[in-house]
């Protein structure tokens, strides 16, 4: 079953990429997920990516990676009437989602409270920057700050020889994996909730996913009592076969090979250079680690003698492990990447088509479906008649603002 949460139904009032990033992973799992916008719908949709202007292009495609698969309801929770119209979508959920802050939560009525007086078996799930405790709780956060420069993480990863941190590798980087944990957290509580009868609030936040993926350099550096851990460098690895090394053509290959010794012999003659393996300053892991400069520059020269294809080529004799340092325009055409379904070409109504990239967890070894992003509001009218409003209420409601 490639869509285990078919059934589910929730509610999502959120904007930019972290939280939307939860609702997207729901809705591929199965869930029916409805998104709650406001009229001028949600920032991210106008927002110019790398010089991908959505006035140029005609949509968002930042706006489709995070809110694939979901129902768009266009609604001003700030008019008299709109929550109770929200409230009624509660009441038939298993889920409220929001990446709202504290503030905006009791001033719009819609705070944990608010939300589990109306349903008390709903699930409530908030995404926040820093987290539900402590002075910085009703701070806002983008993940530029809370995933990445608060966590460590940009600082690790910055070359002491770089005047200024390094910026993340891509757009949303820290959503779309601190999405992916809210997500599980959800699920746990779905699980939580069908053993025990217990609906639970559930609190994600990116300061938390970044010390997550920060973890062995947070612990290591209370042992150590530093507060930066080693850099990383081409010499900190004391095993040469755990380095990237550049290609005569520019590119480059990755090695991991941990138990260097048993890989050791069958990389050099593989390589073409089996006497690397009896040299008298690299025969064995200490040694190696002891001149660890002058066995990687050794290296150097020795991937420098042939392209990147002959190298896929001549490391695909030995048993060591190995992977081509890819760029992102190549994974399209992956072929583990093809194979698994990892990404996915969806079709629109307007005759388009974008390249998803497929959740990353499946089940019953089936990717999970992926559908296309809505449509500012294109699902107000449904869902409202699904609520048991006709037509006339819902033109009222229009007038009034609280619907667009």
């Amino acid at each position: 079953m490639s869509q285990p949460l078919k059934g589910l139904k929730v509610v999502e009032v959120s904007m930019w990429a972290y939280v939307p990033s939860a609702g997207a992973v729901l809705s591929d799992w199965g869930a029916s997920v409805i998104k709650i916008e406001t009229p001028d719908g949600d920032p991210i949709r106008g927002l110019n990516y790398s010089g991908l202007n959505p006035a140029e292009l005609g949509y968002s495609f930042m706006y489709d990676i995070f809110n694939r698969g979901k129902r768009s309801v266009a609604m001003d929770l700030k008019v008299e009437g709109a929550r109770e119209l929200l409230f009624k979508m509660v009441d038939e959920a298993d889920v409220f989602l929001t990446s709202l802050l504290p503030p905006a939560r009791r001033k719009l009525g819609i705070d944990v409270d608010d939300v589990r007086a109306r349903n008390s078996n709903i699930i409530y799930a908030a995404g926040s920057g820093q987290g539900a405790k402590g002075p910085d709780a009703e701070k806002g956060g983008y993940d530029s700050i809370s995933f990445w420069s608060r966590s460590g993480l940009a600082s690790a990863v910055t070359p002491e020889s770089v005047p200024y941190p390094l910026s993340m590798p891509c757009g949303a980087f820290g959503d779309g994996q601190s999405g992916l944990v809210l997500a599980g957290g959800i699920a746990a509580a779905i699980a939580q909730r069908a053993l025990t009868g217990e609906a639970t609030v559930v609190d994600g936040a990116l300061l938390a996913s970044g010390m997550w993926a920060m973890q062995p350099n947070i612990v290591g550096s209370k042992i150590m009592g530093v507060q930066e851990m080693p850099k990383s460098k081409r010499t900190a690895m004391p095993n040469p076969l755990v380095n990237s090394y550049r290609t005569s053509d520019g590119r480059f290959v990755a090695l991991c090979m941990l138990q260097g010794q048993r890989y050791w012999p069958g990389f050099c003659k593989a390589a073409g250079r089996e006497d690397l393996a009896e040299h008298a300053d690299f025969a064995s892991d200490a040694l190696r680690a002891q001149n660890i400069e002058a066995c990687i520059a050794a290296l150097d020269e020795v991937f420098a003698q042939h392209t990147l294809e002959e190298w896929k080529t001549i490391l695909a004799t030995q048993e060591g492990q190995w992977d081509v340092v890819k760029q992102v325009g190549e994974m399209h055409e992956d072929v583990q990447a093809v194979a698994n379904e990892y990404v996915q070409e969806v079709a629109y109504p307007d005759g388009r088509s974008l390249t998803h990239v497929s959740v990353p967890v499946q089940f019953g070894r089936e990717v999970c479906p992926t559908r296309p992003a809505p449509s500012l509001g294109e699902h107000t009218e449904e869902v409202m008649m699904e609520l048991g409003m006709d037509m006339d209420a819902i033109l009222q409601a229009k007038f009034e603002g609280i619907l667009l």
